[in-house]
């Protein structure tokens, strides 16, 4: 017997070709759709059914697209990667879709990312880069990383990662995570955010999204900041107001931003943050390593084919 599996995860379309033959071999087709970033909530709804099972990049995996696969083929679906607030559970839950998804894959990729962003802060090495390439030659003055504070919100793989590498470039560490409980001995859980962020140099975001911590930095955490702290967000666009970091920088509480990840996505050419060229701008790409894209995917099929044996 053979099955379809839908593909709309960006980074596993990108490296298929090494995944043709692991597919064929388990009896699967696969649909790969050309995505910039997701796929609509009108698209799925009309492609899912389709399939028998589905691999979840950041699409709108809504009820709506979860119940029109229902009345289709659809069986079994699977979160590529480790964040599923784009996903309603409850929805897979009642409507009896098995799904997954994988987490503790990509804490030392994104850890990698939350470093290189915060170093290029720490120097502008970014902004330094853009300067020469348009033939200036600016030296703006850094910041030493020695003995500074890290604030990193949320303690899980990810956290722990980048608390690691901070570690080794001597800069003292404070957390917030309310659920976490082995954590090295550097690093201060300070439990509730936002207490401690007062004294923060650097705050990474590298927590998951859920309904309770929606624009964690907002207006009112904005008062609360030491003025030329610098942001980082490798998680979920969301977890930070944008009106609310725009105000930062423009007011100079917040010396400048690296953000992966925005609250809508691709960001927008008019977006106002385009203004600041002290800021780093990327394009939710942070687990993106060859090597990870590969350990996530091949993990993703064999989740996949255990459970459509299973639903045989």
């Amino acid at each position: 017997m053979s099955y379809k599996v839908l593909i709309t995860c960006p980074p596993m379309l990108k490296q298929i070709d090494s995944f043709y033959k692991v597919f064929e071999d388990l009896e699967m087709q696969v649909t790969t759709p050309n995505i910039i970033q997701t796929l609509s909530e009108d698209e799925l709804i009309e492609i899912v059914p389709n399939h028998d099972a589905w691999i979840i990049g950041d699409d709108p995996a809504t009820y709506s697209v979860f119940a029109a696969g229902k009345k289709g083929k659809l069986k079994a679906a699977v979160k590529w990667g480790i964040g599923t607030d784009n996903v309603d559970l409850d929805a897979c839950n009642e409507l009896n879709i098995p799904i997954k998804n994988t987490p503790g894959i990509f804490g030392k990729e994104v850890a990698d990312l939350a470093m290189c962003y915060l170093l290029g802060l720490a120097r502008s090495a970014f902004f330094i880069d853009r300067e020469v390439r348009n033939g200036m030659w600016p030296k703006p003055t850094g910041m030493s990383l020695d003995k500074k504070i890290i604030g990193i919100v949320g303690l899980g793989d990810i956290g722990i990662n980048i608390a690691k590498r901070a570690h080794a470039h001597d800069i003292n560490i404070i957390g917030w995570d309310p659920y976490v409980k082995d954590i090295p001995s550097y690093v201060a859980n300070n439990k509730n955010f936002p207490d401690g962020i007062e004294i923060c140099d650097f705050i990474v975001f590298a927590c998951a999204l859920n309904q309770n911590n929606i624009h964690m930095l907002n207006k009112s955490t904005l008062t609360l900041l030491k003025p030329g702290v610098r942001i980082v967000n490798v998680s979920r666009g969301p977890l930070i107001d944008e009106s609310a970091l725009l105000e930062g920088l423009k007011n100079k509480i917040i010396h400048s931003a690296a953000l992966d990840v925005y609250e809508n996505e691709p960001l927008d050419s008019q977006s106002d943050i385009l203004k600041y060229p002290n800021c780093i701008l990327g394009s939710h790409n942070a687990s993106n390593t060859f090597e990870a894209v590969q350990r996530a995917s091949i993990e993703t099929i064999k989740i996949i084919d255990k459970m459509l044996k299973y639903s045989k």
